[in-house]
């Protein structure tokens, strides 16, 4: 009789731990878009990774395979840098991407990760002269559709 019911409590002490680790596991998913395919760097392909902290920001990381330099652009350009519109209809520049080879690698990678308070509706990559300007003035080479 105590082997029994020692088996029901262990079942239900499993069953209720599953239950948890299942209802954590949904709940700190990350909500993963990827980029529409290029014209102008049609190798490029990549992904951004949104998910919301304990804070109510926002961690956004970005990552781009195969992502031309940009000076091999036509024309030639010195910078991509990564912009986010927001709920709020504004568009914000959250950083500069550099792609490189890492050793043994063929392949041009590029990331980014950053934390905002503001919710993102979409993300697009553009070719610029200058990293650091306010408002996007060269050709977009990535973007995200508005999610």
């Amino acid at each position: 009789m105590k082997s029994i019911q020692t088996k029901s409590i262990t079942q239900s002490i499993f069953a209720i731990t599953a239950a948890v680790l299942i209802l954590i596991y949904f709940s700190s998913c990350a909500k993963k878009i990827s980029f529409q395919s290029s014209s102008v760097v049609p190798a490029a392909r990549g992904d951004v990774k949104v998910k919301k902290d304990n804070n109510n920001n926002y961690n956004i990381q970005i990552s781009v395979n195969n992502l031309a330099e940009p000076k091999r652009l036509q024309p030639s350009k010195t910078a991509y840098v990564v912009w986010m519109e927001t709920d709020q209809n504004s568009v914000k520049n959250i950083g500069q991407i550099k792609s490189s080879k890492k050793l043994f690698s063929k392949a041009l990678k590029a990331s980014i990760s950053t934390v905002t308070p503001h919710y993102p509706t979409k993300f697009f990559i553009t070719a610029e002269n200058n990293g650091d300007i306010s408002y996007p003035e060269g050709e977009t080479v990535l973007t995200t559709e508005s999610f």
